[in-house]
């Protein structure tokens, strides 16, 4: 069995950020659509065109408008420009054009795998950023997602939680419906309690209301829902007279805490492909595995061989993508990634 390795960053309590990062690409191509200003692009400009080389699965780059194609929806941890920071949220959606559908996969943070660029060391996914002194943080993340998933990474969008709080806050806040009771700590070390009924929540409480888990009955899938449920909030919002109205803080919300390897050219197609797939195609493919706990590393989350399989075959079918089986990515006796 490969080493074990332990945390690289140190653990900052209250800092897991939430986003389900293709809801903000998809909030900031709805209000593209609506108001093309010179403004946004400026905005966007300075964080987009991030390089990311075409993935060493593909033996040439795709045609978003016609292949297709994956996108790498990261999460972070991170303020400012710090170099220092984790994963909090992994989501690796895949488009396919041609039958207009997207697959999207949760990606737990907590996934037990062999860590890329460490000889064989093992720990948390989320690790894999703060690993990749040698290839970049995104392209270690990169690889690490697919050597799990064995589909090609072609693209990424990253956003770390600050962006999420200023964006929830230039639109005013965000309604939410609360199921039951519980408190989560917000980023300073205030307690937020939350009550069940209605509630409308300001950055720094609705960053807390989505990122609750261990309190949740249902885990990471209420984790889930409840990010759901605030995005859709959100789209809803930017498309809204007053959300067009603040349109202009919310882009620097947006320019000053998210980047992305699309370029400015790309948006308009995305925009165009998206609104050209029925709500109904977009589907989100549940990933179950199990908790364990392992000494120097705490707890994780173990994908057993066949829940595995299932997720790969799913993203492989979506992107017409099978290449032949080469043995490098063997899972071991306890279920986790091995290669």
């Amino acid at each position: 069995m490969a080493d074990q390795i332990k945390s690289p960053v140190k653990k900052k309590k209250g800092k897991r950020i939430f986003l389900t990062l293709l809801s903000i690409v998809i909030l900031v191509c709805v209000a593209l659509g609506f108001s093309v200003a010179w403004q946004m692009w400026g905005a966007l400009a300075a964080n987009s065109g991030k390089k990311l080389p075409k993935s060493d699965m593909r033996t040439k780059q795709v045609e978003m408008k016609k292949d297709p194609f994956t996108v790498l929806l990261i999460g972070t941890d991170q303020r400012g420009h710090s170099k220092d920071w984790r994963t909090d949220v992994l989501i690796l959606a895949a488009v396919n054009p041609e039958n207009k559908s997207v697959k999207v996969v949760s990606i737990p943070r907590d996934l037990y795998v062999t860590i890329p660029n460490t000889n064989g060391m093992k720990g948390k996914i989320n690790w894999s950023a703060a690993y990749g002194t040698k290839v970049g943080p995104v392209e270690n993340t990169r690889e690490a997602i697919e050597n799990l998933l064995q589909v090609p990474v072609d693209s990424y969008a990253k956003i770390n939680f600050q962006g999420f709080e200023n964006i929830v806050d230039a639109l005013g806040g965000v309604d939410v419906n609360v199921k039951f009771p519980f408190h989560q700590r917000a980023i300073g070390g205030k307690m937020v309690y939350f009550e069940p009924g209605k509630h409308h929540l300001n950055g720094a409480e609705a960053l807390a209301y989505v990122r609750m888990r261990h309190q949740d009955p249902r885990g990471d899938l209420g984790r889930n829902e409840r990010q759901r449920e605030v995005i859709a909030t959100l789209i809803d919002q930017i498309a809204s007279t007053n959300g067009l109205l603040n349109f202009g803080d919310v882009m620097k919300a947006v320019g000053n805490n998210f980047e992305m390897s699309f370029n400015l050219s790309d948006i308009p197609g995305l925009i165009n492909l998206y609104r050209t797939i029925p709500k109904e195609n977009i589907e989100t493919v549940e990933m179950k595995v199990t908790f364990d706990r392992i000494p120097g590393v705490g707890d994780v989350d173990i994908l057993h061989s066949s829940e595995r399989q299932r997720v790969i075959t799913i993203l492989q079918d979506q992107l017409n993508f099978h290449p032949e089986p080469d043995g490098n990515a063997a899972i071991d006796s306890e279920g986790s990634l091995q290669g």
